[in-house]
């Protein structure tokens, strides 16, 4: 008989690690937990010096919210672990950060912060403790699917789903990871925070990334990597020099506010070219795109992709876009989806997830980070441009 996290084990003998940073949701999974009599341990990673220049006050994972985990650990009855893991985070999260930025994209650290270390190094760090599961407050669902493997779906809470910056768990991971807020909404989870008797109950959700300072990302970047703060050429698409910019860091596609040019006509940011030091610039025409080339792609369906194969599906392009009709492509080894009804302002950087459907609560199928046009793509596109001018 399987307990209420599909193990076959009771409760009181399946060890749980939580991960908890310090704000209500993980702070309720914990309690929800153990209210059920499993064996849980809670664990908070400390991933960067909360006195440091790149703390910012309410960021998780930092100061006040390792203390807020601790208090609710204490609260539960549960025992606590504060792991250092700054030196990690900051190679493969703050490093990566900077470096796209230098690389002309937009990157989401939060991405890689859930690859590279919470379902990577946290994740043998609960196997060390002999855990059965490793369970986490993101608002998101998995459930046993194929050949044993389970499957990662979006939440019942549509305004919290999570799972475009999941789309980088890998099977294996999914096997061991734990999801119970994926059938709850945000006011239910603050119900069972007020229920538990915690003190964070009503604590605000973290907002922006969590080690930039006041939402000043190119402190960070130019402070790691100072080429991206070079100046540079602003250039139409037809070739013109419209003027000049104080770095690539500052823009992304799809940007029209803060472009720092005067123009009879509304222009976007369309490409930049970061060995150039080139900020292109458009008309929105410019920025229609049908196809995306990925990189670091990860498949959760059930069959493996064969060369040449083509598989229906709906791809999101940015987390707070909807899914869209789409058709996934192996060529050459690399990953290809063509966007059938067309997107604006697609970034190098940012995710491409993808899904079973476009409703809710749908199957995350995989995704990669977008890289660039397809050599077809780009040559329709040129001529597109060609055609404006």
């Amino acid at each position: 008989m399987l307990n209420s996290l599909d193990i076959d084990k009771s409760p009181a003998a399946t060890r749980v690690v939580v991960a908890m940073s310090g704000g209500v949701d993980s702070s309720v999974v914990a309690g929800l937990i153990a209210e059920q009599g499993y064996d849980v341990v809670g664990v908070t990673l400390q991933l960067y010096d909360h006195g440091a220049a790149i703390h910012r006050k309410g960021a998780c994972c930092a100061g006040q919210d390792i203390h807020d985990a601790r208090r609710v650990a204490e609260s539960l009855g549960i025992p606590h672990y504060v792991l250092d893991y700054e030196e990690r985070f900051k190679k493969a999260v703050i490093d990566r950060f900077a470096q796209s930025y230098a690389d002309g994209e937009t990157p989401i650290p939060c991405i890689d912060c859930n690859r590279h270390v919470k379902f990577t190094d946290l994740l043998e760090t609960a196997r060390d403790l002999g855990a059965d599961a490793l369970a986490t407050g993101h608002y998101v669902s998995s459930r046993p699917g194929a050949h044993g493997r389970r499957a990662l779906y979006q939440p019942v809470d549509a305004d919290r789903d999570q799972s475009y910056f999941l789309f980088a768990t890998t099977p294996d991971q999914l096997n061991l990871l734990r999801f119970p807020l994926g059938t709850m909404t945000k006011p239910e989870t603050r119900e069972h925070a007020r229920r538990f008797g915690l003190a964070i109950a009503d604590k605000a959700d973290s907002q922006d990334i969590c080690f930039v300072p006041t939402g000043r990302y190119t402190s960070i970047v130019e402070k790691l990597k100072p080429e991206a703060a070079e100046s540079g050429d602003i250039v139409h698409v037809d070739g013109r020099v419209l003027g000049r910019h104080e770095g690539v860091m500052r823009f992304t596609v799809g940007q029209r506010r803060g472009i720092g040019i005067a123009a009879q006509e509304p222009l976007y940011v369309v490409g930049l070219d970061a060995g150039r030091r080139h900020v292109i610039v458009g008309p929105r025409e410019a920025l229609a795109i049908h196809a995306v080339t990925l990189r670091d792609f990860n498949w959760l369906g059930d069959a493996a992709l064969a060369e040449g194969e083509t598989v229906a599906c709906f791809a999101k392009v940015r987390s707070t876009r909807p899914p869209r009709p789409a058709r996934l492509r192996m060529v050459d080894g690399e990953v290809e989806i063509e966007l059938l009804d067309g997107e604006d302002g697609v970034a190098p950087g940012q995710a491409c997830v993808l899904y079973d459907g476009a409703g809710g609560m749908a199957r995350v199928l995989g995704g990669g980070i977008i890289r660039r046009r397809p050599a077809a793509e780009t040559r329709r596109h040129e001529a597109t441009l060609q055609a404006m001018i």
